[in-house]
């Protein structure tokens, strides 16, 4: 017994000697507060396990740490915040693009490519994203967030939406080149009237969801004064059951809502953050205003599909690009809370992650706002401000390095050099 408990002692002292290692001074060039937006120069980060114990001056730093990462000739700045992602899908165009991916691939296969996704989304410098939805992967998500938590793979910190609701017959696969008689897969979870409303966001939190999603609106339009309309998805009925349901469960509300058709309607269900808003209108830009809406706009991924949608026969996503600049002016004029999302995964994840950034700032947004949205705004719709988007005492340690100013030249975010997440270092490629 004496020498179980001796072994016992020893193993314990060694647990907490690692521990007590676990002290790292991190030198920085050039350091971005991203609360005040300010840039200091010549400051020390001490990260202590996996939070930031102290930042202070160069000349003022004096404690004992175990090891020094010297990042003196480097721009630093806390982990970004990507709002709207999709680690299991790889790209979508053209609706082909999309049924390949539902009808040819297992969840497993399509599992294992969103565990590269997430490798690929941690070395872009993106340390926590909300991940909205599955797209037909069922539950996935939570399984890729949960390996990540446990260590089995590398990949940013996540908040999932599991599989999205909307309502039977409007997220189909191309019904028309399809046999009618097949059971085909969805990629979202149907319902139909209010009580199976409540009953999908029961089983989507029962089963890991940290956020509901929604598909609010579809069949957008142009009108010829140049405004937008769509159909809703849901009655007044089942929308406002979502929203009851997702906010009694203390949980909140995303929306797929491109016109006033659904953005209005989510609005009013409860929703906190409106994603896309492609074709939102003056009424849309003042209710957000009015009750806080967070805007996430995913920019990059319109432009990105536009032409070959076009191609397709498609030519909606044209005029939303088309629109989008005065769009996000006026809605940045108004004071809309806006929140830095891609939808990566509905383009490839070999495309630059930060490319959102640069269509902020040519229209109007100045490059620490731009910034901020990705950082300080994320954290605050996430429920996270003071641990994540910021590098202060007592916020994990998630903290990147960029060669150059990014406040200066904005297309330096994708050309992330350094990357820690959680006080570990994931990339090194200075």
């Amino acid at each position: 017994m004496r020498k179980i408990f001796s072994a016992f002692i020893f193993c314990f002292c060694i647990a907490s000697n690692i521990d007590a290692q676990k002290t790292v001074a991190i030198k920085c060039g050039q350091l971005l507060d991203t609360k005040s937006g300010q840039t200091l120069s010549n400051q020390v980060i001490v990260v202590r396990d996996n939070k930031v114990e102290a930042v202070v001056a160069a000349n003022a730093f004096k404690q004992k740490t175990d090891s020094i990462i010297d990042l003196s000739n480097y721009f630093v700045l806390p982990g970004l915040i990507d709002c709207h992602t999709h680690v299991l899908l790889q790209g979508d165009i053209t609706s082909d693009d999309y049924a390949a991916q539902l009808l040819k691939e297992s969840i497993p296969y399509r599992t294992l490519r969103a565990a590269r996704s997430a490798n690929i989304c941690l070395q872009n410098g993106f340390t926590t994203i909300r991940d909205l939805e599955t797209e037909g992967a069922m539950y996935a998500d939570v399984d890729v967030k949960r390996a990540i938590n446990n260590g089995v793979i590398a990949g940013p910190r996540m908040f999932v939406a599991t599989r999205a609701i909307n309502t039977v017959g409007h997220y189909p696969l191309s019904p028309k080149e399809f046999n009618w008689e097949l059971d085909l897969p969805k990629g979202i979870q149907e319902i139909n009237g209010a009580d199976e409303a409540r009953k999908a966001v029961r089983e989507q939190i029962a089963h890991g969801a940290d956020w509901i999603k929604i598909y609010a609106d579809r069949s957008y339009y142009q009108l010829p004064d140049g405004s937008f309309r769509g159909l809703p998805n849901f009655t007044a009925e089942e929308i406002n059951a979502v929203g009851d349901e997702t906010i009694k469960s203390r949980k909140k509300l995303a929306a797929h809502a491109m016109t006033r058709d659904g953005i209005l309607a989510a609005i009013n269900a409860g929703a906190t953050s409106i994603e896309h808003g492609s074709g939102m209108d003056d009424e849309c830009v003042q209710l957000m205003v009015e009750k806080n809406i967070y805007w996430c706009p995913t920019i990059f991924v319109n432009e990105y599909v536009a032409e070959g949608r076009a191609k397709a026969g498609s030519i909606i996503n044209m005029q939303f690009k088309n629109a989008a600049p005065a769009i996000f002016t006026k809605a940045l004029n108004a004071g809309i809370k806006i929140v830095y999302g891609t939808d990566i995964g509905g383009y490839d994840w070999n495309v630059s992650q930060a490319k959102d950034f640069e269509y902020m700032v040519a229209w109007g947004m100045n490059s620490v706002k731009a910034i901020q949205t990705a950082t300080t705004v994320a954290a605050q719709l996430l429920d996270m401000e003071g641990s994540i988007g910021e590098i202060k005492v007592g916020a994990f340690a998630d903290i990147i390095a960029v060669k150059g100013d990014p406040t200066k030249d904005i297309k330096l975010l994708q050309q992330v050099k350094w990357v820690m997440k959680d006080g570990i270092i994931y990339k090194t490629s200075r």
